[in-house]
């Protein structure tokens, strides 16, 4: 299990919420799955400035560490088609 208050990134695409593999969050609760599946993370998503624009919950299997061997990224938040 992760600790609280650290930075995640996600293991997979959450086209829901406009979240790509690799996005950075805040981890900043558990939540119990209310059906018995998998347990999840509750997640403060931010923009490149910091400030807050979700909060989201996604699978303990979708989240990981930041690693040393990583560097980060900036995207966009709106698609261009």
């Amino acid at each position: 299990m992760l600790e609280l208050y650290q930075p995640i990134s996600l293991t997979k695409d959450f086209p829901e919420y406009n979240l790509k593999k690799g996005d950075i969050a805040m981890l900043i609760d558990t939540a119990i799955h209310p059906e018995g599946g998998e347990n999840g993370y509750v997640l403060e998503v931010f923009n490149a400035v910091g400030e807050s624009i979700n909060v989201i919950i996604v699978p303990m299997s979708a989240v990981e560490p930041l690693k040393q061997d990583k560097i980060l990224s900036v995207r966009s938040l709106v698609e261009i088609i």
